[in-house]
C-alpha cells in the first residue's frame, strides 16, 4: 500500500510542477498574444500561433530542467523530436478552438479573442500533460531517478548535468 501512496505522491507532484511552469507559460502565451495584437495588424490566429510558439520554447527549458529533471536524459535529438511534434498537436488544438471562436462564430472582439485563447490553452494542456509524459520525457526506474536527484544536489552551479543510458 505504502508504494502506491508515494506513486500518487509523485504523480501530484508531477502535476504541481507541470501546473507551474504551464501556468508561466500561459501567462507568456497570453502576454505575447497580447503584445503581438497590439503592435501589430496581423490576424487573430497568426498572432496566437506566434505566441504560442514562444510558450512552447518557454515551457520546452521548464520541463526539461525542472518538471522532468529526473527522466531519461538519453535520446535528446528523440526527445526534442518529440516534444516539438506533441507541441505541434497542441498549437493545432489550442488555435483550432480560437479559429472557431473567431471565424466560425464571428467571437472576435480582444475580450472574446483572449477567453477562447484560454479555452484552447486549457484544452491543449490536457493533451500536453498526457503526451509529454507518456511519450517526451519517459520515465526512470525510481532508484535511477532517486541517484540522479541525489547527484544533481550535490553537483556544483553550472557543471554540466550527467547523462543516462537507458538499457
Amino acid at each position: 500500500m505504502e508504494q502506491r501512496s508515494s506513486g500518487l505522491q509523485r504523480l501530484v507532484g508531477e502535476v504541481a510542477k507541470f501546473g507551474a511552469v504551464g501556468g508561466a507559460g500561459v501567462l507568456v502565451n497570453l502576454g505575447v498574444f497580447n503584445l503581438v495584437r497590439h503592435v501589430s495588424s496581423l490576424p487573430v490566429v497568426r498572432a496566437s500561433v506566434i505566441a504560442t510558439v514562444v510558450a512552447i520554447a518557454f515551457n520546452y527549458v521548464g520541463f526539461r530542467y525542472w518538471t522532468y529533471r529526473d527522466r531519461d536524459r538519453s535520446g535528446r535529438t528523440r526527445e526534442l523530436t518529440l516534444f516539438l511534434f506533441f507541441s505541434a498537436i497542441g498549437l493545432v488544438i489550442e488555435n483550432g478552438v480560437l479559429f472557431l471562436a473567431t471565424y466560425g462564430l464571428g467571437w472576435d472582439s480582444p475580450l472574446e479573442s483572449n477567453v477562447f485563447k484560454f479555452l484552447g490553452i486549457g484544452i491543449a494542456t490536457l493533451f500536453r500533460f498526457w503526451s509529454y509524459r507518456t511519450w517526451v520525457f519517459r520515465a526512470l526506474p525510481a532508484q535511477e531517478a532517486e541517484s540522479i536527484l541525489a547527484a544533481e544536489s550535490r553537483r556544483s552551479p553550472g557543471e554540466p548535468a550527467p547523462k543516462t543510458q537507458r538499457v
